[in-house]
């Protein structure tokens, strides 16, 4: 098996609600993503899945995200009732994503979403 990634990054601001602490005043991050794909079998120029492909698929997630308020739900509805950490982050760019890039043989395993060198976060399912 093998498992193929891809980096990316955006910026946004968000503040946590209900947060004691510096993080609920509204602040923000370069947010720094990767996606790690596990491929069953390689097609016959020996790829598991298309660099390009998948970036193409990831940006389309990250721009609804990219450069937004993501306190603000009206810019992104699905944390309308979930306050944007980097733990929630982190499922709905996996959840955007899989959809886009499963198929047989070829599985999103993990999202990695760091909000600092420093700090972040992976999501992924059993």
């Amino acid at each position: 098996m093998h498992e193929i990634w891809i980096k990316t990054s955006f910026s946004a601001a968000h503040r946590l609600r209900g947060y004691d602490g510096k993080c609920e005043s509204m602040h923000g991050h370069n947010w720094m993503v990767e996606v790690f794909i596990t491929c069953k079998k390689l097609n016959k120029m020996g790829l598991g899945i298309d660099f390009l492909e998948v970036k193409r698929k990831l940006a389309e997630v990250v721009e609804k995200l990219d450069h937004k308020d993501l306190s603000n739900f009206f810019l992104v509805p699905f944390f309308k009732d979930k306050n944007p950490s980097a733990e929630n982050i982190a499922y709905f760019i996996y959840h955007e994503l899989k959809s886009k890039i499963n198929s047989s043989g070829i599985k999103l395993s993990k999202v990695m979403v760091k909000e600092s060198e420093h700090s972040g976060v992976s999501y992924f399912e059993r």
